[in-house]
Order: structure tokens, then C-alpha cells, then sequence
């Protein structure tokens, strides 16, 4: 599925930085990494929800987000600034902030989930403009990363190159919406863990079994492949 992926037993995270739903996941997968550790790593794939976006938001599109995001806050608890939606003209494209997980991942894969993360908090609840690079530049700043190394890498051949292959990854792997979920091996194959939001509560367990049963899934079926899901903005 990922040739990022490369641990015994890992967990693929396919996910949009500017994906609502996936902000609505950031505890659970956040919660997951704590809980596990370097005992099952999570290679993060980014599938690009809106790249290449180049007209505003209209009313219509403000109200349909909108909608989205009270949904998503009102079933997992993540904040939102609505404020937002006060802006004029904004365009939402996603490739920016893609590119610049990626990038993150490139330099320090240590950091490209807590990175993934800010990046979603500065744009969801903190109402940042995450398509502008000065700004996921600071981000990355905040992280320990130099502020001027981090623009370079993002303008460069390699970086869109890769930006564009998560993308060809999330789509040969059947993915169509975010957040995804699979765990498995390379050698194995994977099963599905969840296509859509889901709590928290009760994967820990599901995994720390799987993990403790050769030769078998998450779901206890070996060789597991299935699921798509909507993408979310």
C-alpha cells in the first residue's frame, strides 16, 4: 500500500489536513499514537481533498462547510471558529497545506503527524489561512523546524512530486474519503479499520488483540482489503 510503510505491523492513516472529519479523528489517531508507541507505527499518507482549487467560495459553498463543521463538532467535541466564514474570497485549496505535510515528513517523519495536527488546529480552530506557505512555514517554526529551510523545501521539484504521489497511493489503495484507516503488513496485506469517523473507545483493544494473534487482521480475517468512504471538507 506505501512504500513509507515499512514496520512489521503498522497502521496507514490516509487524511486531508483540511478535511473536517479528519479534524474530528485527530484525537483518535493522536490517542493511538500515544497508546502504542513505536510498538505500531502510523506512516501518514495525504489523499488531497480539494488540490488545485483555484475559484472562491460562494455563499452556497460557505453554507454547505459550515454545515460540515457543525456536525463534525457536534459529534466529536473539537472546536471550530466560525469566524471564518467571514472571510471574503477565500479559495479552498488543499494542495498547500498537503504538500507542506509531506515536506514535514520528508525532514523529520518524527514530527509529520503532531505537524499534520497543528496544521488542522491552526486552520479549524484558530481560523489561520493554511494556503498561504508564510503561514505553514510559522507552523513548522513551532515545531523546531527552520522557518526558512521549511519555504525552500516546500517550492521544490521534489516536494510536488511527492504530494503527488500520496495522492496516486490513496487512490490505487480504493481510498475516496477521509479519514481512513487501514493496519496491516506490506507482506500481508491490510483490513480496514475504519473509513470515516470513529470514537476512540474500543480500537486500542481491537488492535493490542490483533497485534497478539499472528497472521491475522484487526478484524480477525487475514489479507483484509475493503472500504471507501466521502470525502469530507
Amino acid at each position: 500500500m506505501s512504500q513509507q510503510a515499512t514496520a512489521p505491523r503498522h497502521l496507514v492513516y490516509f487524511a486531508d489536513p483540511m478535511c473536517s472529519w479528519c479534524w474530528g479523528f485527530a484525537p483518535v489517531i493522536n490517542g493511538l499514537a500515544d497508546h502504542f508507541g513505536d510498538r505500531l507505527p502510523i506512516s501518514l499518507i495525504i489523499g488531497g481533498l480539494r488540490p488545485g482549487t483555484r475559484e472562491a467560495m460562494s455563499d452556497e459553498m460557505k453554507s454547505d462547510i459550515r454545515g460540515h463543521w457543525q456536525k463534525v463538532a457536534e459529534r466529536t467535541g473539537q472546536p471550530f471558529d466560525l469566524s471564518f466564514f467571514d472571510r471574503e474570497g477565500f479559495v479552498y485549496d488543499t494542495e498547500p497545506a498537503d504538500r507542506a505535510a509531506i515536506v514535514m515528513r520528508l525532514l523529520n517523519p518524527l514530527l509529520a503527524l503532531p505537524y499534520f495536527t497543528a496544521i488542522q488546529r491552526a486552520f479549524y480552530a484558530e481560523n489561520r489561512d493554511v494556503t498561504d506557505e508564510s503561514v505553514l512555514a510559522d507552523i513548522a517554526a513551532e515545531h523546531g523546524i527552520d522557518r526558512e529551510q521549511f519555504l525552500v523545501a516546500l517550492a521544490t521539484n521534489e516536494a510536488r512530486k511527492a504530494t503527488v504521489q500520496d495522492f496516486d497511493v490513496a487512490r490505487a489503495s480504493g481510498v475516496t474519503g477521509f479519514p481512513t484507516l487501514y493496519a496491516g503488513t506490506i507482506e500481508s496485506g491490510y483490513a480496514m479499520v475504519t473509513t470515516g469517523y470513529r470514537p476512540l473507545d474500543g480500537l486500542p483493544q481491537i488492535l493490542e488483540e490483533w497485534l497478539a494473534t499472528p497472521d491475522s487482521g484487526p478484524d480477525g480475517n487475514s489479507n483484509a482489503r475493503s472500504g471507501s468512504g466521502k470525502a469530507s471538507t
